[in-house]
């Protein structure tokens, strides 16, 4: 069997690395900021399968039921578009 996967619009913000405050604002407690070994700063958002870390680049998506995860660029671009107006 094949499936489609319904058209579903998805609000979600890209971690730049820098934009903090649009991250917690949009997020709320469900993300922090963390440190890893290399120094580099990384985002923790607490999912519905535990804690995932998100790099820079990495959009984080809010989804149908309110809960958050990031998602890798390439993957984000192959399976959402932007859409224009939307209520």
């Amino acid at each position: 069997m094949k499936f489609r996967k319904k058209p579903v619009v998805i609000e979600a913000v890209q971690f730049t690395g820098g934009n903090w405050f649009e991250i917690g604002k949009f997020c709320g407690q469900s993300a922090s900021i963390a440190k890893e070994w290399s120094t580099s700063e990384i985002l923790l958002i607490k999912t519905l399968e535990g804690d995932m870390k998100a790099q820079k680049g990495d959009w984080i998506i809010k989804g149908v039921k309110g809960e958050f995860y990031p998602c890798k660029p390439d993957i984000f671009e192959q399976t959402y578009e932007k859409v224009e107006d939307y209520e």
